[in-house]
């Protein structure tokens, strides 16, 4: 990972580290299918007006255009810029995957079957300032659940604990899963007089980049909050226990409201849940906000212990109106993770590692250029039983052949003498012995590249 990106934001990897990505996103493939989640995926472009229309994220946005006009003339930076702004039929890359999703089950309500449980895994791009765990393309892998006018609120439990066993199958650090909910905060804020309760929870979402300080500054000067009501909006906010007794200690601020109420029914139960299944993998933490105005209720951030400066690697929440088709709604809730930035720290800190640079674990060496096409007979013999092989392209000298498997981080290489006989070289070991291209098959952890935790 010391390489120099030719250009920034846009990551690629070299095939041993994209073994590891490919690792990452199997196994969350393979968690999100054994819990039922179905895969698809939606296209990269949407119309201005629909990604923004929940939200004013237009900074982050990129907007596509012809380097051509349709009479063949080419078009201006500013005519491109011009073009994109205010124009909600311009079109662009999508910067997430949930209001893309959003969109999909509109559009194809009547051929799904709901509660509808998906999961995606594509790129998206945003315009940010590159620096490692912030890339201007990226992969994002999200599961959903979505209802037809109603979603009950076990599935905002369930959706937790299906992310926290996919990110402990993952050969990352422990995590967290820190967790509040939208009613119980915007309900307090209420209760305590602040009735702009989205632009307070924006304001309180900029409490770990900016501290609380300057929070209560912002909540008093663009807000109106008094002293009084500043001190209580962060006080709620330094609330985080690993259990339920958050209920408590919020009850104990004084405040009366009902929205307050359910907001803590539903995290209580969430958390409870967690406790019983993901222990030690979830807290209940009072000032999680999440910047979207779509979420409405449950909101996730997630982090590496030991590693929080590199932000949330996964992060979502209830959204109950994101979603509709005239009088009818598709409530939903999902979490999404950040597999670019995962993979990211994996690599730069040799969290984890591939156990060979190429899926391949044999070279069947060739004893002369008309001995290419037996050769192509053994290879796919081995094949046909799973076992990834390569031919050699010239017989050169043995040896020039086992440097190069060597090189090529393949284990074993494959001989056939003239009277066709068969022996397999283990070249890390040096032990050579017979073997038959119908029967012979590598130890279980050479038939595939693995990836360890370092």
């Amino acid at each position: 990972m010391a390489r120099t990106a030719s250009l920034s934001g846009f990551p690629e990897w070299l095939p041993e580290e994209r073994l590891v990505e490919l690792h990452v996103l199997d196994t969350l493939r393979r968690v999100f299918e054994l819990h039922g989640f179905s895969s698809i995926e939606t296209r990269a472009v949407e119309t201005v007006g629909q990604l923004l229309r929940k939200g004013e994220i237009d900074k982050e946005v990129y907007g596509l255009s012809r380097l051509q006009d349709d009479d063949g003339a080419t078009a201006t930076n500013a005519e491109s810029a011009a073009s994109h702004k205010g124009d909600p039929h311009a079109l662009a890359l999508h910067f997430d995957l949930t209001v893309p999703f959003a969109r999909y089950v509109v559009e194809n309500a009547g051929y799904l079957a709901f509660p509808f449980r998906r999961y995606q895994i594509q790129k998206v791009w945003r315009g940010e300032r590159p620096q490692e765990g912030r890339a201007r393309e990226f992969t994002q892998a999200d599961i959903d659940i979505v209802g037809d006018g109603e979603l009950p609120f076990r599935y905002d439990v369930e959706i937790a604990l299906v992310i926290a066993e996919a990110l402990s199958a993952l050969p990352i650090p422990d995590f967290l899963l820190r967790i509040n909910n939208r009613k119980l905060a915007e309900g307090f804020y209420n209760g305590i007089g602040l009735t702009d309760t989205a632009g307070v929870l924006r304001s309180i979402d900029k409490l770990e980049k900016i501290g609380p300080a300057r929070v209560a500054e912002l909540l008093k000067s663009e807000l109106g909050a008094t002293e009084e009501q500043a001190q209580s909006a962060l006080k709620l906010a330094s609330i985080r226990t690993q259990d339920t007794t958050f209920v408590a200690q919020v009850r104990d601020l004084g405040v009366s409201n009902g929205l307050l109420e359910e907001g803590l029914t539903e995290l209580e139960q969430v958390i409870a849940a967690a406790v019983q299944r993901a222990p030690g993998k979830v807290v209940a933490d009072l000032s999680i906000a999440r910047g979207l105005d779509y979420y409405t209720g449950t909101v996730v951030e997630t982090v590496l212990v030991g590693h929080e400066q590199l932000g949330s690697i996964c992060s979502g929440g209830r959204y109950d109106a994101l979603a509709s088709k005239g009088n009818r709604k598709f409530p939903g809730v999902g979490l999404s993770i950040g597999v670019t930035r995962l993979v990211s720290r994996i690599l730069s800190q040799d969290l984890a590692r591939a156990t060979r640079s190429v899926p391949t674990a044999v070279l069947v060496a060739l004893n002369s250029d008309d001995s290419w096409g037996a050769a192509q007979d053994v290879a796919a013999e081995l094949r046909s039983r799973g076992i990834s092989t390569e031919v050699a392209a010239k017989a050169e000298k043995f040896g020039k052949q086992i440097k190069f498997a060597d090189r090529r981080g393949i284990p074993f290489v494959w001989f056939t003498d003239d009277d066709g006989k068969h022996q397999v070289k283990d070249i890390r070991s040096g032990e050579q012995v017979d073997a038959d291209p119908a029967t012979w098959a590598p130890a279980a952890e050479d038939l595939h590249v693995r990836v360890l935790k370092a």
